[in-house]
């Protein structure tokens, strides 16, 4: 049974969710990709896989430092599962990178709980967040996210605030000074960076209005259940649990502003879901409903690509 398998952490577990994701990725690649493929082309696919395929052992690594979910491997399989869903998320490399980088600010974020290194963790989490912000600039909404922090974790020092700043500004004139030695137009560049849309439109396809819909029904049914744990924590612990439910309304605002809707923007949500959906299988004593449940997820990849 595959709620069994998955149910206590196991070395098998991260082979199991990297050869799901490379047939994801290959499944992909058959049915949506347009471009030849070439040496180069398979070079910068591969590359791409190898970050979604990092971006697993991050969420792990955050989730298991953190105890935010028990000791299981729900939350690396509903990760995966929501990019067999969703397949789109593999074909944007620079949300890709985006989403990367937003994982490992997240892991530094978070960890601010223990209250050690306080400084070294804002200023790398704001590097992290700059970063992603240069592939996709949206991202930079992920900076709330270190504000909030510091206000529920009550770092009350009032120079911990401008350490972002020092962040933000370290990324943004390296990246100036690589515009300004590459020779590339800075101001075109910046031009576009606000650009926003409302019409979803784009999203109106049978793949992407089931998988949404499947991912947003089992998201907010779960985060019911997840809000209702909370209180059941160690209060050392709640601030994290807030923070990831902070984390999933940036996702959604994302998608909503998003320029370009092609169903890529929904992997900012992949994370902090996989989190609240794993606390809510923990809680389910029903085991043909896990099951059920588990399984309806795995299955619905397989009848999209029908469709």
């Amino acid at each position: 049974m595959i709620s069994n398998f998955f149910s206590k952490s196991k070395p098998i577990h991260y082979i199991v969710v990297s050869v799901v994701l490379l047939l994801v990725f290959v499944l992909v690649r058959f049915t949506m990709f347009s471009e030849e493929f070439n040496l180069v082309i398979l070079a910068k696919q591969l590359g791409l896989f190898l970050i979604a395929l990092c971006s697993i052992f991050i969420l792990d690594f955050l989730v298991s430092r953190n105890s935010l979910t028990k000791k299981n491997s729900y939350n690396i399989l509903l990760f995966v599962l929501y990019f067999a869903i969703l397949p789109q998320a593999t074909l944007n490399a620079n949300l890709l990178f985006a989403n990367f980088f937003i994982l490992l600010a997240l892991r530094r974020i978070v960890s601010l709980r223990s209250q050690k290194d306080v400084k070294k963790k804002l200023f790398d989490a704001s590097i992290w967040i700059s970063i992603a912000t240069l592939f996709y600039f949206w991202s930079a909404l992920f900076f709330i996210m270190i504000v909030a922090a510091l206000l529920v974790y009550v770092i009350t020092d009032v120079k911990n605030y401008l350490i972002p700043v020092v962040g933000i500004a370290t990324v943004a004139i390296i990246a100036i000074s690589y515009f300004i030695v590459s020779d590339k137009d800075i101001f075109n560049y910046v031009s576009g960076l606000f650009d926003y849309s409302v019409d979803f439109s784009a999203l109106n396809s049978k793949r992407i209005i089931i998988g949404a819909t499947l991912l947003f029904s089992f998201g907010l049914w779960s985060l019911f259940y997840y809000i209702k744990n909370i209180t059941s924590q160690m209060k050392s612990y709640r601030p994290s649990f807030k923070l990831i439910i902070l984390s999933t309304i940036i996702g959604i605002v994302i998608i909503g502003i998003a320029p370009s809707k092609n169903g890529s923007e929904f992997l900012f949500l992949f994370a902090p879901l996989s989190i609240i959906m794993t606390n809510y299988i923990e809680v389910i004593s029903e085991k043909w409903f896990k099951e059920t449940l588990l399984w309806v997820l795995i299955l619905t990849p397989i009848v999209l690509l029908m469709l």
